[in-house]
């Protein structure tokens, strides 16, 4: 059999198709246990939803109840010779089954917020999508540079890299008081809990990119002749860009995580907001709907900078 196109080759590339059916896998594994859990009553189901009250009183049609206190007031039903309640075994309301929050997709665009002047669902996307925009932004611009100075020049490694490796082990949300403090109850605290918990290790993750780069290259252009400035703007920068690159999809994926955190703080919005509300409701079917569509939104971003990075950097791609 030819190694590369076994299975558990060791460092070696699956096959187009076996690449996608693995990738397709790792949505439908989940999807199906899931599923599973939904749709099979013997697996877990500790709720009964009762289709029928019977003689107990204080049950209602459509009402979820523990199996233990729906079995035991049957069982008291019996002794009195009344008659006993009906229903159906059923997941706790927090675990919608997969239809539902399919439903949910559609349903929640279309429905209007409960109170007249709060913002639809998808101006709470758009909000969302403009705090990560720019407290990430804003991260880059300065924390690049900066990291590319500490992986280039020992002096900035000594007096930055120490006080931001303290900073970096402090949580983000840890500052949400502070930053409302100074920057009052809009955007401007949202942005800067993206920036403080992005900013920090973006530092010291492109000074650890720059320090990889080959020293052959570095110790060629200096016997040319090679000033420090042309070192970074001709061999440094140029040769670091495609891990640069990479290193800057990995951090975005860091600045979602920090995304609910960041909108509780100061006045409530953005799509963490729209999920807040929606568990006040108990529609946990459209919580569900939201938390997919923030994983949809950052991992359609990544593939998106992943195809365009194949034609900015067409050599990686060979390779």
């Amino acid at each position: 059999m030819n190694v590369r196109k076994h299975w558990f080759a060791i460092r070696k590339d699956l096959s187009g198709q076996r690449s996608w059916l693995l990738g397709l896998c790792s949505f439908l594994l989940p999807l199906c246990i899931w599923s599973l859990v939904s749709y099979t009553p013997w697996i877990w189901h500790p709720m009964v939803l009762i289709s029928d009250p019977g003689g107990v009183a204080y049950f209602q049609k459509d009402m979820l109840v523990d199996r233990e206190i729906f079995n035991k007031e049957n069982a008291f039903m019996r002794e009195e010779g009344e008659s006993e309640a009906r229903g159906e075994l059923a997941n706790p309301i927090y675990l919608p089954a997969p239809h539902k929050v399919v439903q949910a997709f559609i349903t929640a665009f279309q429905t209007a917020p409960i109170r007249r002047n709060d913002p639809w669902l998808h101006q709470s996307i758009l909000h969302s999508i403009t705090v990560i925009f720019y407290g990430f932004t804003l991260s880059a611009i300065l924390g690049v540079p900066l990291g590319i100075l500490c992986g280039t020049f020992a002096f900035f490694t000594r007096i930055i890299e120490p006080f931001i490796d303290f900073i970096r082990y402090m949580p983000a949300p840890a500052f949400g008081a502070l930053m409302v403090a100074f920057l009052g109850i809009a955007d401007a605290p949202k942005v800067a809990i993206i920036f403080i918990g992005t900013f920090f290790q973006m530092v010291l993750v492109v000074g650890n990119t720059t320090r990889l780069l080959d020293k052959s290259l570095l110790e060629a252009a200096q016997t040319l002749g090679a000033t420090s400035k042309k070192l970074i703007f001709h061999v440094i920068v140029p040769g670091i860009l495609p891990n640069l690159y990479r290193d800057m999809r990995i951090l975005l994926g860091w600045a979602w995580t920090y995304l609910i955190v960041a909108e509780l703080i100061g006045a409530s919005s953005g799509i963490s907001w729209f999920i807040n509300q929606q568990a006040k409701y108990r529609n946990y079917d459209n919580v569900f709907a939201a938390i997919v569509m923030i994983g949809i939104i950052g991992l359609t971003t990544d593939q998106i900078l992943r195809f365009i990075g194949h034609y900015l950097f067409p050599w990686e791609r060979r390779n």
